[in-house]
């Protein structure tokens, strides 16, 4: 029962559902031609391959962006004796087609480009490439402004005329379908362009789509891939991230591959990620690992210095603290961290954030937000006092005048205040299911595996369990003792043990010892110590029952 309301609550209920969502299938996959101007797109491409054109390959510097670009070039060099890419600089170009580099492929006389991740709004930028001899093919997954721009093709499935079945696609993603359809058309094995959805998973991962329908396909066979066979600069960047021998996940890719990927962008250059992705040589694919290790390093420091900054400003300035959202400036920021910035505030604040820095003379940043929150229409409200923004629900990105920050800031506050009227601004934990700890075998946790792989819209699932007690051997462990090693035992059965772990917790141990039972909120998972592998409950919250 407990696992037939898990597959409900995801949405899944026939039993065709249930057998396409445990046993996903690349027959699965929608028809690549059903996304409108796919002919187009493939035509263009098929033309380019015959009369042997010089090809860019264009893409946005973070995660998302380089992983398309890089299985874009891998696929397409095969075909193509003039193919390169392009990454804008974070800083000087910013994000999306900039003007520089069309003068670049203007320059260097290519006739084709091909942007991945970005573009669905350079209407402007289009019609000056279409002047200087320019073809462009768009394949995006942003939301569209009013007009789309007049490319040879734009592929991108939020478009209003699109009636692609499936709307959640990584920018990575939206590349793959038009080179399924290329596939398609000319005959070419599908086991090709399959050989690179280890840089499609990574995409799916670190861009936080949902992961359900196309994107849970895939993201298993992409796992698949990438724990059995990734390419030489992914395994490079998993032995420098520690997760050789390991089995890799979607949370790793989160929080140990895709920062990394996106630290050169941050740090230095965006196209070192590429090169990486697309190295055939060991020698220097494990240099550039190196690199982009050292640039992650420089990543973190910067990353936890402009928190803490951040932090101060807030608190120590009643009005910004007692806001309910957050909009913050400095100059003299990093543009390359604000985003990481925005979303530690939103975890500590848990409310609608935009941090902003200074670059080429505006104010630029990157904004998140909270469950329910449509940040991009939030900021859309705002836009005439922008330069330009663009994103989604939960992130984006925007640039303005300094002067209008101040405007902005008054704005948007009221916006989110209208909005979230009389919701208690504070971070929910959605529990799945209330169980039993004995109802926690082998056998379940089997079935537990099979719905993977987590993310968002399929999250790890989340038990409450009620009146547990300590067995008497709990104990505080960490570094600083921040965390509680639980042993769990249900009060009619003491025999049966149950290990937990509880981090930031340290503040619930009296209460834990006192012998009183409590609640529990915990995701079940395997822990691997010592060569020995058993199963822990990863406590979310604890509930001390009222004395």
């Amino acid at each position: 029962m407990v696992i037939a309301n898990l597959l409900v609550q995801r949405g899944i209920k026939t039993f065709n559902e249930a057998k396409s969502f445990f046993r996903p299938r690349l027959t699965d996959l929608h028809d690549p031609y059903l996304m409108k101007d796919m002919d187009k797109a493939v035509a263009r491409l098929e033309q380019a391959i015959q009369s042997q054109e010089k090809v860019l390959i264009y893409g946005d510097y973070d995660v998302d962006g380089t992983t398309s670009v890089a299985m874009m070039y891998l696929f397409l060099k095969d075909y193509l004796n003039n193919i390169d890419f392009y990454i804008p600089d974070r800083y000087s170009e910013g994000y999306g087609i900039s003007p520089r580099s069309i003068e670049y492929a203007a320059e260097e006389n290519f006739s084709l480009v091909i942007v991945l991740d970005c573009g669905i709004k350079a209407v402007e930028k289009i019609n000056a490439a279409k002047n200087r001899g320019l073809d462009f093919i768009i394949c995006d997954h942003h939301n569209p402004g009013e007009q789309i721009p007049s490319a040879v093709a734009v592929l991108d499935p939020k478009r209003p005329d699109c009636e692609y079945p499936y709307k959640e696609l990584s920018g990575c993603g939206v590349g793959f379908k038009l080179l399924q359809a290329y596939t398609q058309k000319n005959n070419i094995s599908p086991e090709k362009l399959y050989d690179l959805l280890d840089l499609v998973v990574v995409s799916i991962a670190s861009d936080i789509v949902p992961i359900t329908g196309e994107n849970r396909v895939l993201a298993y066979f992409g796992l698949k891939k990438l724990n059995t066979n990734p390419g030489m600069g992914l395994q490079t960047i998993i032995n420098y991230a520690g997760l050789s021998g390991e089995e890799i996940t979607i949370s790793d890719i989160v929080f140990k591959i895709g920062p990394r990927l996106n630290a050169s962008g941050r740090i230095e250059h965006g196209k070192k990620s590429v090169q990486i992705m697309v190295s055939i040589d060991e020698v220097s694919s494990d240099a550039l690992g190196g690199e982009i290790d050292s640039f992650n390093e420089i990543r973190k420091t910067l990353d936890r210095d402009i928190t803490q900054d951040a932090l101060d400003m807030i608190e120590n300035n009643p009005e910004l603290k007692n806001r309910n959202s957050t909009v913050i400036y400095n100059r003299d920021w990093h543009k390359g961290v604000v985003g990481i910035v925005a979303s530690r505030l939103t975890e500590f604040y848990y409310r609608p954030t935009v941090v902003l820095t200074e670059s080429n003379g505006l104010a630029t940043g990157s904004a998140r937000s909270v469950k329910d929150f449509d940040l991009y229409e939030a900021i859309g409200s705002c836009s005439d006092l922008l330069e330009s923004y663009g994103g989604h629900m939960y992130a984006a990105g925007l640039t303005m005048k300094i002067e209008n920050v101040s405007e902005f800031s008054r704005r948007f506050e009221e916006i989110v205040t209208r909005s979230l009227a009389g919701q208690p601004q504070i971070q929910t934990i959605d529990a799945d299911a209330r169980i039993a700890l004995h109802e926690i075998t082998p056998r379940f946790f089997r079935i537990l595996k099979q719905f993977e792989p987590f993310g968002p819209h399929n999250p790890m699932p989340v038990f409450i369990t009620e009146d547990v007690i300590d067995s008497g051997s709990s104990r505080l462990v960490g570094k600083n003792t921040e965390h509680i090693k639980m042993d769990l035992v249900e009060p009619d059965d003491s025999s049966a043990v149950y290990a937990g772990i509880a981090f930031n917790m340290a503040d619930k141990f009296p209460l834990i010892k006192s012998g009183m039972p409590f609640d529990i909120c915990y995701s079940v998972a395997i822990n691997e110590f010592r060569g020995k592998t058993n199963l822990q409950l990863y406590i979310r919250d604890i509930k001390v029952k009222d004395i």
